[in-house]
């Protein structure tokens, strides 16, 4: 008798923050996510949370924790060295457009600037968040 596989989706990522008010407000500004899911406060815990989401399905939680440190990494590689998550992954329509508009209007980190991908005719660019979170944005073969 062969095993059951569990049918499972993707549900959404969680991001720990320094600053929850920052980050969501910066998240809306860049990429829209704004719809709040869900929003959750344990201050004895000294922890805040918030799930954001947008018309496409994308869902993104922060987490904000009174005393957390950052574990913010340099470089996608970089990050490689710790046995996490180690970006958030979205695919834009224009790469290009996407990464000035990120680096420039939204102020993020500029990390990696587009480059081809794996698959022939994609192509990925690396920011940073204005806390560090590694972002790659994917722009797919086009057809």
């Amino acid at each position: 008798m062969g095993v059951a596989m569990i049918a499972a989706r993707f549900h959404h990522v969680s991001l720990s923050v320094a600053d929850l008010t920052a980050q969501e407000a910066w998240y809306g500004s860049a990429f829209g996510l704004t719809h709040v899911d869900e929003r959750l406060e344990m201050p004895d815990a000294g922890v805040r949370t918030v799930v954001l989401s947008d018309a496409g399905g994308l869902r993104v939680e922060f987490v904000e924790r009174t005393g957390s440190s950052p574990a913010a990494h340099t470089d996608p590689f970089a990050a490689t060295a710790v046995q996490t998550f180690t970006h958030l992954a979205l695919q834009v329509p224009d790469l290009d457009a996407a990464f000035a508009r990120l680096t420039g209007e939204c102020d993020a980190a500029p990390v990696s600037p587009p480059a081809p991908g794996v698959t022939e005719g994609m192509r990925y660019a690396y920011v940073a968040d204005p806390e560090g979170n590694l972002l790659e944005l994917i722009e797919a073969a086009r057809e």
